[in-house]
């Protein structure tokens, strides 16, 4: 089974800072990925021409089984507003998280974060790089129970606040979380947390350990792959580890294959 996580920076190129859908195709469909979680993901945003970009993920890998979150409605940078129930913006353009599976998934669940209550200083690269303080966005987990031949199991994805320290209080709430959920459990996600912060908050088991952010050098993970306890007797082990340069995205995926 190949695992794999990947914070899609809305299918955006850093060469030439366009997005297009077969770039978009070509880079998923590299990861061959049988369960394949997807960050900063947009649905009819007309930046991204309109698509549902995580039903296009699907496509590349012959999945049929996908699904997505928005955790806001509108574009980020401008104007946004949150959901106030699941099934609100779906005739708007919305961004969110997706997760996307070759195996059929027995449930999904979707679980809401609250936003840091106060602006936070960021380091926005380019021209006119400097600290910008930035008000936090609301955030969402989606998780799906999976058949697989190994048994049901439980996977997730998410991408965590920006903000220190409200990230960590969303990650051990997301694990609170999903322990409702069938084991053996699998997040993978953008926590915006180091590989050392991450595993000590969750007591998880961290699959991959390989820096992933800023994709052209990477210095730091912020992308993770983590299997709660009971996974450790329940899955096979790891064979193998990538973080494969994209031809999209400020990150590079996170790949992880059980065998």
């Amino acid at each position: 089974m190949r695992l794999a996580t990947f914070n899609l920076l809305h299918g955006r190129s850093l060469t030439d800072g366009l997005v297009e859908s077969p770039r978009l195709t070509a880079a998923v469909a590299a990861l061959d990925a049988d369960v394949l979680a997807l960050q900063e993901v947009d649905r009819g945003q007309g930046r991204s021409g309109n698509l549902d970009q995580t039903a296009l993920a699907a496509d590349a890998l012959a999945a049929d089984e996908h699904r997505f979150a928005a955790a806001v409605v509108g574009e980020p940078g401008g104007r946004v507003r949150p959901l106030t129930h699941d099934d609100d913006g779906q005739d708007e353009p919305c961004y969110g998280v997706g997760l996307v599976s070759r195996h059929p998934v027995i449930s999904w669940q979707v679980i809401r974060l609250k936003p840091a209550p106060v602006r936070a200083p960021i380091y926005v690269p380019g021209s006119r790089s400097g600290l910008v303080l930035l008000r936090d966005e609301p955030r969402v987990v989606l998780a799906a129970v999976l058949r697989t031949p190994l048994g049901p199991l439980t996977a997730a994805t998410t991408h965590l606040s920006f903000v220190p320290g409200w990230n960590a209080r969303q990650l051990r709430q997301t694990v609170r979380a999903l322990r409702a959920l069938p084991a053996p459990r699998i997040l993978l996600g953008d926590l915006n947390l180091p590989a050392g912060a991450a595993r000590l908050l969750t007591g998880w088991r961290p699959l991959g350990c390989r820096p992933t952010y800023p994709a052209e050098q990477p210095r730091i993970q912020l992308d993770h792959v983590l299997a709660d306890r009971q996974a450790h007797h329940r899955l096979p082990p790891v064979t193998a580890v990538r973080t494969p340069l994209s031809v999209i995205s400020d990150h590079r995926p996170l790949v992880v294959d059980l065998g």
